[in-house]
């Protein structure tokens, strides 16, 4: 696998995590005072965070062995 697909996949592996987050707050807790909207729009905001992330890291996690 390329290390830009890997990242990207990483990227919504991290988005996809924190929306399962939210609903699941939602379910057990209350209301967690966004909208559906804006917690997408963080969701975005992590995956492309995660993406660079990953992206930057995978090399060095792969220089030590660790891959």
């Amino acid at each position: 696998m390329t290390r830009t697909r890997s990242a990207l996949l990483w990227g919504v592996v991290g988005a996809l995590a924190f929306l399962v987050l939210v609903q699941g707050y939602r379910l057990f807790v209350g209301s967690l005072g966004i909208g559906l909207p804006r917690a997408a729009g963080v969701a975005v905001g992590i995956g492309v965070a995660v993406t660079g992330i990953s992206y930057v890291a995978e090399p060095r996690i792969a220089a030590k062995g660790r891959t």
